[in-house]
């Protein structure tokens, strides 16, 4: 067999590590980009911190909601129900104009981002009644991913006949499952 020259052995040589390193970059690489998206994925908060609720009587007739969206969320206006418990009809809630945004999913929609203040007309409460109310919304990331609907309930103290509205009541987190 002849020996080759030492040009092309060099060559040869070079060629070889050139694809053991491409090789080697290629496998690490894998792991490496799977790692950065579970990072990416664990920076965002649960949809209960992304968009805390909170709830108060302010009278006989009317609640307040108040949602505070974090920085880099957002809230769909069409996605938003209220509702009182047992009865389970929706409260017809006037809802201030959003920010249009054009969502690859949904379309033309208004959105809501950092605060969001709404007020429900009760029918006639009872001063010291407690009522269930059942807010559902949805929301998404600015980083491209959207959360399933969800469903927060609260219990809130309709105030006495003085005037002062009831204490705001934050609702409650959902249930963490053991297994996701």
């Amino acid at each position: 067999m002849p020996k080759p020259r030492p040009a092309e052995s060099v060559r040869s040589r070079h060629r070889h590590r050139r694809a053991f390193v491409a090789a080697l970059v290629a496998l690490v690489g894998l792991p490496a980009v799977q790692v950065g998206a579970q990072v990416a994925e664990s920076k965002l908060l649960p949809p209960e911190q992304a968009f805390r609720l909170a709830a108060r009587a302010l009278d006989t007739r009317t609640l307040e909601v108040d949602f505070a969206i974090a920085s880099g969320y957002y809230l769909y206006r069409d996605k938003l129900r209220f509702a009182l418990e047992p009865q389970s009809a929706d409260i017809a809630a006037a809802l201030p104009p959003g920010q249009e945004k054009t969502d690859e999913f949904f379309g033309r929609v208004q959105t809501y981002r950092d605060r969001l203040v709404v007020r429900l007309p009760l029918a006639a409460a009872a001063p010291g009644q407690s009522l269930s109310l059942r807010v559902e919304s949805q929301g998404c990331a600015d980083a491209g991913v959207c959360y399933p609907p969800q469903i927060q309930r609260l219990t809130v103290a309709v105030p006495a006949r003085d005037g002062k509205p009831g204490p705001l009541v934050e609702a409650t987190p959902a249930a963490r499952r053991w297994f996701k």
